[in-house]
């Protein structure tokens, strides 16, 4: 009996797009929260699979956000279909949206809650919202924005905040939603967790447990080249390449590629602060999940 697939929709994005989706053999599908490393996680999976940092498309044509409403579903799948290589596709999906696939490969890419929710404040103010609308057929929005407050006083009313977790995929209840379900499938074959600290520590290390795990071959000789190319510092010189703005949705491409580091969260949180957090998570998460994910 199949499992039945939860259907995610907003403005922006629609899950029901995957309905159908002609998988191939050894297809990976790339499931991650909003500024958890996405990007991150594309550009390792185009240095494996295509054996060079001389990408032949911007990257984020070579692994498309299938979800995403701004392009028609028929371009997206029509791209992906032309393509020869193994190919590796994007989501903000939790897993029990996605068909599951025993040819495909998933990962997910999970990151300190506290230092996406900044990372998102910020890209916030990076996204031209009214481009946004356009691609996706809603209304430009009305006006200009309201002053938004401080990261730190946002940061804790996105910690309080009561959310429905399939309703609002980046508030806190949704971000462990989403890596709970994908930490209860751990042990699958065919599904994969990382750690963002892990690639800040040992990027080489991931890539090429990845690369284990996903058979794919990398001559020695290549590996410096690739690693180097996959760093926040080389990726960041090329974001006219990299960052996922093909269609003018971002402000400034570089400004996409902030920091890229760990720790902004809670170093922005007084000891109070940081006590209500890990009370709000505990009720949210398997204490498992949490302690891999706050080391």
């Amino acid at each position: 009996m199949l499992t039945p697939i939860h259907r995610y929709r907003s403005d922006e994005e629609d899950s029901a797009r995957w309905t159908g989706f002609p998988f191939r053999d050894g297809d990976i599908v790339i499931s991650t929260r909003s500024k958890s490393g996405t990007t991150w996680m594309q550009m390792i999976c185009a240095l494996l699979v295509l054996g060079t940092p001389e990408l032949p498309a911007p990257l984020t044509v070579l692994s498309p956000w299938l979800d995403w409403l701004g392009e028609p579903q028929d371009t997206v799948y029509d791209r992906l279909a032309a393509q020869p290589h193994r190919r590796f596709i994007k989501t903000h999906t939790p897993l029990d949206g996605v068909p599951l696939d025993p040819r495909v490969h998933y990962v997910v890419v999970a990151r300190h809650p506290l230092d996406m929710a900044v990372s998102l404040y910020h890209q916030a103010a990076n996204l031209d919202r009214a481009r946004i609308a356009e691609l996706t057929g809603r209304p430009a929005p009305a006006g200009p924005p309201g002053e938004r407050p401080a990261v730190r006083e946002w940061l804790l009313s996105w910690i309080d905040r009561e959310a429905d977790p399939r309703a609002e995929l980046d508030s806190l209840p949704g971000v462990l939603m989403h890596l709970s379900d994908a930490w209860a499938r751990r042990h699958e074959p065919n599904v994969e967790l990382v750690h963002y600290d892990d690639l800040l520590a040992d990027l080489g290390g991931e890539m090429r447990r990845l690369a284990d795990r996903w058979g794919v071959a990398v001559p020695a000789a290549r590996w410096p080249e690739l690693v180097e190319a996959a760093t926040f510092d080389r990726m960041r010189e090329r974001a006219d390449r990299l960052a996922p703005d093909t269609l003018g949705v971002l402000r400034d491409s570089r400004s996409f590629f902030r920091r890229g580091g760990s720790g902004q969260g809670r170093d922005l949180l007084d000891e109070a602060a940081r006590s209500r957090y890990q009370e709000r998570v505990a009720a949210l998460a398997p204490p498992d999940l949490l302690t891999w994910l706050h080391r």
